[in-house]
């Protein structure tokens, strides 16, 4: 970047984090673009940690993208490498190569199949990722690990990211403690499908993939894919989750096993608490927006509507302005293509209803409005009257941070 990128106001400190038996991390500076910072985050995961992915949608991946998807065929994770600075996506075979390179290297190093190494990148697109140095680190990488290095995990992922992102939560399985940590990094180009970013949670819960997988399906549903920043979809989003089997948790397969309640309710709101985060640090974010929509024809509408509103480059200016100016609203349900009947359409703005059922509520006093409007944390509601389909998602301001972030991005 040409200059520092200021932390964003909405910025979360990093919460006390622990250690998740059976996982050791260790971050490397490699010179892969940036100088001067850690830029390599190399995580190991004890022999037999089972593996669950949820991938990006866009139909031009990046080649780590394709390797993931691959290694996911068998259950197994060894290691994960994480570089920041290159994306290693239009890079074609050139790409597919490194990521070979990668996966081998650390696969000796580690004494594992290369399958059990999975990989991600982020960055600039369509630049060779330069794996010799990436390599040419693995020896330091390897040396540093350590159960400790969670926090320095998550600075070396960071991309125009402004704080790291990180959260854990103590739950039972059956009685028995289990632990989950995540980390994330996210900023702009985040868009559902799925939301666009890196996301990595371990766990030393006991689990088999099918278990897993639709656990962080659902959950990923519910969080990531319900954020946006700025509706762009990246060749590069990845969200992964890891249990290492070291707790003595009771055998569960079945994800609708009762004993699993606390966890999966653990389990989806670290991943929303990580979403959220990524939200907080959308590039230029001054306000983070949650759009709610009820009354719906069912929740897919709602969900494709709640994304219109916020996505809307008109609903997100006018509250980086701060102006409840709530017509752009109306105008984002009614663009959204989902069925809407204009004449039972309600809005409400920071719990005030502005309008009921198609008209401007009588004696509607805009002041209650206009000082929510101020603050940090701003809540649209909308009820369509049709139905009864809900959904909610989150959103940030667009303000002209954002086009000084991404006008020099590779500069």
């Amino acid at each position: 970047m040409a200059k520092p990128i200021p932390v964003s106001p909405l910025a979360r400190p990093l919460p006390d984090l622990s250690t998740v038996a059976g996982v050791r991390l260790s971050a490397v500076a490699a010179g892969v673009r940036y100088q001067g910072r850690t830029d390599l985050m190399l995580a190991e995961f004890v022999p037999g940690t089972i593996v669950a992915g949820v991938y990006t949608k866009n139909a031009c991946p990046g080649a780590p993208i394709l390797w993931c998807r691959q290694a996911q065929t068998t259950p197994y994770a060894r290691a994960l490498l994480v570089n920041a600075g290159n994306a290693n996506v239009f890079t074609g075979r050139a790409g597919i190569q490194a990521c070979e390179d990668c996966a081998d290297a650390v696969s000796k190093l580690l004494d594992c199949p290369p399958q059990d190494v999975f990989l991600s990148s982020t960055g600039v697109i369509g630049e060779k990722l330069p794996q010799d140095r990436i390599i040419a680190a693995l020896p330091a990488a390897q040396a540093g690990l350590s159960e400790d290095n969670w926090a320095q995990a998550a600075r070396a992922i960071m991309t125009t990211d402004t704080f790291p992102k990180a959260a854990l939560r103590d739950v039972t399985i059956g009685g028995k403690p289990v632990r989950l940590q995540g980390i994330a990094k996210g900023s702009g180009m985040v868009a559902p499908d799925m939301a666009t970013m890196l996301a990595y949670v371990a766990t030393d819960a006991k689990l088999p993939q099918n278990v897993l997988q639709s656990l962080l399906a659902s959950g990923c549903a519910q969080s990531f894919n319900s954020i946006t920043v700025d509706s762009d979809t990246s060749t590069s989003d990845t969200l992964m989750l890891f249990a290492t089997g070291l707790a003595d948790n009771p055998a569960v397969d079945d994800v609708n096993d009762p004993a699993l309640a606390e966890f999966t309710l653990a389990l989806n709101d670290l991943l929303l608490e990580l979403a959220l985060l990524v939200v907080r640090d959308g590039e230029g974010a001054t306000k983070q927006i949650r759009v709610e929509v009820t009354g719906a024809d069912s929740n897919l509408s709602a969900h494709r509507i709640a994304l219109s509103i916020a996505n809307s480059p008109l609903v997100k200016t006018a509250i980086a302005g701060e102006d409840a100016n709530w017509g752009r609203v109306v105008m984002a349900v009614g663009k959204s293509g989902e069925p809407a009947d204009r004449d039972l359409l309600s809005v409400a703005i920071g719990g005030t209803w502005i309008a009921r059922d198609g008209g401007v509520v009588e004696n509607y006093d805009e002041a209650p409005v206009v000082a929510h409007m101020k603050g940090q944390d701003i809540e649209i509601t909308v009820d369509m009257g049709l139905d009864d389909g809900q959904a909610r998602v989150w959103t940030c301001d667009l303000t002209h941070g954002y086009i000084d972030i991404n006008g020099s991005y590779r500069s």
